[in-house]
């Protein structure tokens, strides 16, 4: 009750007050246009002027509200556009994994314009349509994907790639992966499909050129990593040893090969045998001869006993091997060979005998019968000529033959 007498104090107070204005601040509004004029006191002028302020600000509320509906129902659609690409993309991706590519693929497509990630959508669906075996669409999917997302360009050249090793397709890849390569050098899925291109083109200067990086990002296991390096160094020697004139090639491959493959029998004996036609022989001997001190090999032995340098200092060398090996047969065949360099007739006869006592094989026979046909000694030469034909004779496939009767 207190506070409803002062609310009227309060305002008779404020009406009088206002009346007291109104009296005391004299004035008038006029408003003309052409011969029209509207005269009025400026206190309802200014009554009118606030009133009218008022009714054109609750139409523009109005108005807005009206605009309202028509905003709110597009983000409406547009979410509910957005959900259904959603779920879309969801059973594309099912279907996707589950080897369903028809299904993945239309899925895929049909929500890729409302999806809010695109480059998913037409990645996956090319990857459906390379599955299909439709690889012009896979293609043009790709390009899809290419313009749907600013700064895809790595996502869908690796895709790309991806695709053309699985085609066979792999020269194009190379191409491909090479150009990713100059801008991301370091990226480890273009390394690690790099690796994958350059053993499918058999390009094992290049593979040599990747290792540092496979191993640096470890993408490569130790096991794997020798055995690349293995292939490539092996292959690439092979290739350059074909010619004596590039010898230089070969050595500098030699030097940059790891030191753990510089006992490795096989690529000892291509740089054996490229040294020999380069007329190289005094290195080559030291090398088989090197090699042989840390890693004894059959096949480094026997090529040991072929080469022609010092003959005298190679027999010296093999006999001081012989007190540590006199049962190894590729030894005392290689022995009976150097005897043979140095004219001692008597030491080869007993060298090649030792070897065929500790394995008959063919190489012995063949040795000692044509010594032994030199030597004048027709009866045991036949003899050897008859156990070689014999043994040549069991590794001969079981064929018919023509009966003498």
């Amino acid at each position: 009750m207190r506070k409803l007498i002062l609310f009227i104090v309060i305002g008779l107070a404020v009406g009088a007050l206002f009346g007291q204005l109104m009296l005391s601040t004299p004035g008038y509004f006029l408003i003309r246009v052409g011969d029209t004029s509207i005269q009025t006191s400026f206190w309802l002028g200014l009554i009118v002027l606030f009133v009218l302020f008022w009714v054109l600000y609750a139409l523009v509320r109005i108005l807005s509200s009206l605009r309202r509906p028509v905003g709110r129902l597009k983000r409406w659609n547009n979410r509910t556009r957005n959900r259904q690409a959603m779920h879309r993309t969801v059973q594309g991706l099912v279907a996707l994994a589950e080897g369903h590519w028809k299904k993945a693929e239309k899925s895929l497509v049909r929500s890729a314009d409302d999806s809010s990630a695109p480059l998913i959508n037409y990645l996956s669906a090319a990857l459906a349509a390379h599955y299909q075996g439709r690889y012009d669409q896979s293609e043009t999917l790709l390009k899809k994907a290419h313009g749907s997302t600013e700064g895809a360009d790595t996502a869908v050249s690796l895709i790309q790639a991806q695709l053309m090793l699985d085609r066979e397709q792999h020269e194009q890849a190379v191409a491909t992966l090479t150009r990713i390569e100059k801008q991301l050098p370091e990226h480890p899925q273009v390394l690690k499909l790099l690796k994958q291109a350059y053993l499918s083109v058999g390009d094992w200067d290049g593979l040599r050129r990747l290792m540092p990086r496979l191993e640096r990002h470890n993408l490569v296991s130790d096991e794997e990593r020798r055995t690349l390096e293995r292939s490539a160094y092996l292959a690439s020697i092979r290739n350059a040893s074909g010619d004596y004139r590039r010898l230089d090639e070969v050595r500098q491959l030699w030097a940059e090969m790891p030191d753990s493959l510089r006992n490795d029998p096989e690529l000892v004996l291509i740089y054996v045998e490229s040294l020999y036609k380069a007329g190289e022989e005094n290195q080559a001997e030291r090398l088989l001869r090197q090699t042989l001190k840390e890693h004894w090999d059959a096949a480094l032995v026997l090529r040991y006993g072929l080469l022609n340098v010092d003959v005298e200092r190679q027999q010296m060398y093999a006999e001081k091997w012989a007190e540590e090996r006199p049962q190894d047969p590729d030894l005392m065949l290689t022995l009976g060979r150097l005897a043979l360099r140095n004219q001692q007739w008597e030491k080869a006869r007993e060298y090649f005998e030792a070897s065929y006592r500790s394995r008959p094989d063919r190489m012995a026979c063949a040795e000692l019968a044509r010594l032994y046909t030199s030597l004048g000694e027709r009866e045991k030469a036949q003899k050897y000529y008859r156990q070689s034909v014999d043994m040549l004779h069991e590794t001969l496939p079981e064929l018919p033959q023509p009966s003498h009767s």
